[in-house]
């Protein structure tokens, strides 16, 4: 089962996969980002890598992305890349992923792509006031990012904004599911997760059965 998460920027996609994850079993879930399929940069110069629009398509290496789902739904590991954020670089290092009943991806623009979103058996779209959205981003990348305010609010205006209005917010009308307030909406999730359940044990009671 591939569950997709989308929503823009700081709307608490994550915080949304991690309360699924935590009212499942976690030993069942595979839980991947977009944002460690961003491209490699290693042959631009750093100066010209800190004005790439990284809120648009192009920036992430969808394919590979949806050559590891497949990978993964087939049952075989994948190497997931890691990628630093200061360099815009992947490192050398990979995270050995193992194959589960549920694929969680989650990302701003995972439901842009039609051959992506085909993999996923559920859509959910966190959605968030924009002035809440920019706040967390601005706490975000201002301590785990190392950024300063003036750039962030800088690429807000001329990408993040701009390219939300252009791909995230219309790819809303692809979602099976619409959680407003993201992980403060116990409700919704509790719906998600209860769905969850139940597909995993008629999953279960089909294998016990076959066997």
């Amino acid at each position: 089962m591939i569950i997709g998460i989308s929503g823009g920027t700081g709307s608490g996609k994550t915080t949304v996969a991690q309360k699924i994850i935590s009212s499942v079993e976690r030993d069942t879930v595979v839980y991947l980002q977009q944002d460690a399929y961003y491209r490699n940069l290693g042959d631009m110069p750093l100066e010209l890598r800190h004005q790439v629009n990284f809120d648009h398509p192009d920036a992430f290496d969808t394919e590979l992305m949806i050559n590891h789902l497949q990978s993964l739904h087939a049952g075989e590991c994948i190497k997931q890349p890691v990628y630093d954020y200061a360099t815009h670089l992947r490192r050398a290092e990979t995270l050995n992923v193992e194959p589960r009943s549920v694929i969680i991806i989650e990302g701003i623009l995972v439901f842009v792509n039609p051959d992506l979103r085909a993999l996923m058996d559920m859509k959910i779209f966190v959605d968030t006031d924009a002035d809440l959205r920019f706040i967390r981003r601005l706490d975000r990348d201002v301590h785990e990012r190392s950024r300063s305010v003036e750039s962030i609010i800088k690429q807000y205006l001329t990408t993040v904004r701009p390219m939300h209005l252009q791909f995230v917010e219309p790819s809303k009308r692809y979602a099976d599911i619409i959680i407003p307030e993201g992980g403060y909406n116990d409700v919704g999730i509790d719906l998600i997760t209860e769905k969850i359940r139940t597909i995993l044990a008629r999953s279960e009671q089909a294998e016990s059965a076959y066997s």
